[in-house]
This record gives C-alpha cells, structure tokens and sequence, in this order.
C-alpha cells in the first residue's frame, strides 16, 4: 500500500494519496479551508460576510432594547455591543485555542431564538430587565458549555437523509428573512412592499447574477459585495437611503463592560434561556453538519463539539460587553457555497471587521447605508443557495430505500408550518414556542426521531443497515469523507 498523506480537519484525518510524478504539486497543500489569500481579497471578502449578516446581528437588540424600555441611545449601544460580541464569537469559531472552535468558515451572531424569550423576560423593566436577560445568559450559556461533550455525539444521528433536510429547511427557513427585506423589513412602514421597493431587490438580483456570470476569479467571488454597492449607489438617489444614522454615530464607542448594571438572576429567567441554549445548540450543529459537507471537510464529533464550545463560550462572554446570545448564521453558509471561498481565515477577518465596528460606530453606519431591500434582493440568492445544498446533500440519501423519503416529507413538512402558518402554534404554551417557532429544530427534531424509528428500531433492515461510506444506507453513522480533498 502506498504511503498518504494526510490533511488536518479538526479531528477527521482526510488521506489523500502520496504524490507521484504526475501531480507533484499536491505534496503540501493545505486544504482549502486553511489557506489565507492576500491582503486586499482578504479584507474584501470578510467585508462581505459582514455586509449578508450585518442586519441580522443588529435587528435583535433593534427590537429587544425598546421592549424593555430603553431609549434610542441606549438601543444604539446595544447594537455596537452585538457587533462586537458577534466579532468576538466569530474568531473563537475561525481560530479557536485549545478544544474551542470549528475552525471552519463559521460565522457567528446573534440567535434570534432568545429575542421572544428575552422581550417577556425584560419587558418594560428597563435596565433591570437587560441585567435579568443577561444573568440568565451567563447561566444557560455556563450550563451549555458543560455539556457540550455530551450533546456533540449527536452527529451520530444525523445521516445524509437527516443532515439534507434539515439543510433544506435552513435555506427555506432563512427566505422569508430576505422577502421581508425586499419588501422593505418594517411591516408598519407606510412603504412596505412598494413597487420601488420590490422592484430595487429585483434590480439587486439581477446585478448579482449577472456579475455572477459575466465576472471572472476573485471579482466573481465578490459579486455579492459588488452588487450591494451598486444597489446602495443606485438606491441612493431614489431617496431610499438614510445618512442619519451616519451624522448621528461617534466615532469611537467601547461597550463598556456592564453598562447596565450587573447580572441579575432569576430562576425562571434562566430556564427559559437554557431552553434557547438548547435550541442554538441544535441548529449549530445542523449548520456545522452542512458547512463541513460544502468546504469538503466533514464535521465530525471533535470539529462539533469545539464549535458548541465556541458557541457557549462565546455567549457566556456577551453579556461581559452588553451582547446576547451567540450562535451560528446560518445566511453566510449559503455565501461559502456561492463564492467558494472556503477560506476560515476570510471569515476571521470579517469577525476582525465586526469588532472595529463595535468600537466605530461611524464605520458601523456606513453599513447600515445599504438598504434592506438591496441587502433582500442579495439575500435570494445567498438563502437559495443553502437550501440548494440540502437538495444536493438529499441526493446522497438513498431516498428510494426504506421509510427515507418519508422521512423527510414529514420532517419538511412540519419544519415548515412557522414559515407557512406562522400563527399555527399560537394557542400552544409560550414555552414551547422557543422550539415549535423555529422550523430548523422542529425539522431536525422530526427528522433524527423518524430516522430512529424507521432505520433503526423496528426498522425492516434495523440498526444493522449501517450507512456506507458513500452516504448512501440508512443508517445513522455519518459518512466518512472522501478518499481526497479536491
């Protein structure tokens, strides 16, 4: 046998054959996921993950800070805070230290998961409200961290017919997001949904593709960035940009470290947000499941359970500078699969990006320039792209053995009543709205419970039919990675 050599993948040794006459070149070449690119399309790059999740990270403390009662500037600081955090998080997963981290292109943010838990737990409290919501972050984010080894053996259960769905269900989930965007994300605005409006994420749709295809090498990774800012250009004497936000940001801002007094600790407080913990947790294991599969460096047990710990680590210090909860964004997985920039050091820099952000907050305007139906018109494209892969990644599931294919219709389909029928659960206890509310654990819930059931335990083959290397049985072992990194 000849000798190999092997690549590091966080715990997942990928062999690839040793080099002969033929192709002398592969001796030493990292995977792609550990290059680093020059300078500028570094920069570049990390500026666009920043620019796809830039509304995501500041719409939950955009909503959290009023409903507890704080006044704009205090709502504008929380938002410098998450910016920060999210930066902070984001390089504990792209770099990591010691068993902390994914060490993939793992971008991280605010969960929206906790932001209802969070209104009914501060709701009008004011300062003492934001201090209850982060003692219990501190908390549950503690507890996750203890964990984490235990929850990480759940990639067990998560073959291609589970992890397909519920990729599938993560793009689908995340559409909606960018509908409301292009129609111009606030519901009660008197514009919202404009022919201007729909009609500038269209014209940003059709820039990104046409770049798309008439752009080649580095200008066709950033197509995404280059088509916002011709929409924010085109935008901008349409009257659909706003420089307030310029004029009235400082220009320096730490997040000084409890702003708000300290941590408080209520017991029902806490027991909702270990019930987010959970939820985030659960997702970011799906996301960590589908970003391995896109970059060609599956997320085994050790890649998942650093970037849990990252996740809870990374949560567990919000609080410290006024930020929330922090999990994976799901959006940028669907700009690695676009650009194929699989670089995590592109992500790092975005975290790098995220945190001068926080301590400039007239960077942190120039941002918040694009607006949300270009940012819409982008983000199409991007969730589409998710969801693409979770098709492609069902096409390994061997769909016409067994129960798999019922497996998941009924996954997709109960994945999808928050998307379809987002009033459906409304007579349900509001605890239980953490978890029915989000379609992604739903989905995955359903989708490990079914593949137990019908592969596993009464199964016609059992848990015997173990799945093959090549992802294709119905089993619940994860597949095994390529004989080669390409």
């Amino acid at each position: 046998m000849s000798p190999t050599t092997c690549y590091p993948t966080g715990g997942t040794a990928v062999a690839a054959q040793s080099p002969t006459a033929d192709a002398p070149e592969e001796v030493d070449r990292k995977h792609p996921v550990d290059e680093t690119l020059p300078p500028f399309k570094m920069f570049t790059s990390g500026l666009q993950h920043v620019a796809a999740m830039y509304a995501g990270v500041v719409a939950p403390p955009m909503i959290v800070g009023p409903a507890v009662g704080l006044d704009a500037k205090d709502t504008a600081f929380l938002m410098g805070a998450s910016l920060f955090t999210a930066g902070i998080a984001t390089l504990l997963q792209t770099i990591g230290f010691w068993r902390v981290g994914a060490r993939l292109p793992f971008v991280n943010g605010v969960s929206f998961a906790g932001v209802t838990p969070m209104v009914a737990i501060g709701r009008d409290r004011g300062y003492d409200g934001i201090a209850v919501i982060f003692g219990a972050i501190i908390v549950a984010s503690a507890l996750g961290f203890i964990l984490t080894p235990y929850f990480s053996r759940l990639v067990r259960f998560f073959p291609p017919v589970v992890t397909g769905t519920v990729i599938t269900l993560i793009g689908v989930s995340l559409l909606p997001v960018a509908f409301n965007w292009s129609q111009g994300g606030n519901s009660t605005a008197d514009d919202y949904g404009s022919m201007q409006n729909i009609g500038m994420a269209a014209l940003t749709l059709v820039i990104v593709l046409v770049l798309r295809k008439v752009l080649r090498g580095f200008l066709q990774q950033i197509a995404i960035l280059l088509g916002l800012v011709i929409g924010t250009i085109i935008a901008i004497p349409l009257g659909m940009t706003s420089m307030d936000a310029m004029s009235d940001a400082g220009i320096v801002g730490f997040p000084t470290p409890f702003h708000f007094g300290a941590p408080q600790f209520e017991l029902a407080a806490i027991i909702s947000m270990c019930i987010v913990m959970l939820v985030c947790m659960t997702e970011s294991t799906a996301d960590m499941l589908a970003l391995g599969r896109i970059v060609d460096r599956p997320a085994d047990e050790r890649v998942i359970e650093g970037g849990l710990r990252a996740d809870t680590l990374g949560s567990a210090i919000s609080p410290l500078f006024n930020g929330f909860m922090c999990s994976a964004f799901a959006q940028n997985i669907g700009l690695v699969a676009m650009t194929k920039v699989r670089s995590r050091f592109v992500v790092a820099a975005g975290g790098g990006i995220l945190i001068l952000l926080g301590l400039f907050p007239v960077a942190a305007s120039v941002i918040a320039l694009v607006p949300l139906p270009v940012l819409g018109g982008a983000g199409i494209v991007l969730f589409g792209s998710v969801a693409a892969s979770g098709i492609q990644t069902l096409a390994t599931a061997a769909l016409e053995k067994g129960e798999n294919a019922l497996i998941v219709a009924a996954a997709v389909g109960i994945g999808l009543i928050p998307i379809a029928a987002p009033q459906f659960y409304h007579a349900f206890p509001e605890d239980l709205l953490v978890v029915l509310d989000s379609g992604i654990s739903t989905g995955c819930i359903v989708a490990i419970l079914l593949n137990l059931a019908f592969n596993h335990f009464g199964g016609k083959g059992g848990a015997h039919e173990e799945k093959s290397a090549d992802g294709t049985g119905n089993g619940s072992a994860v597949a095994e990675p390529a004989a080669a990194v390409h």
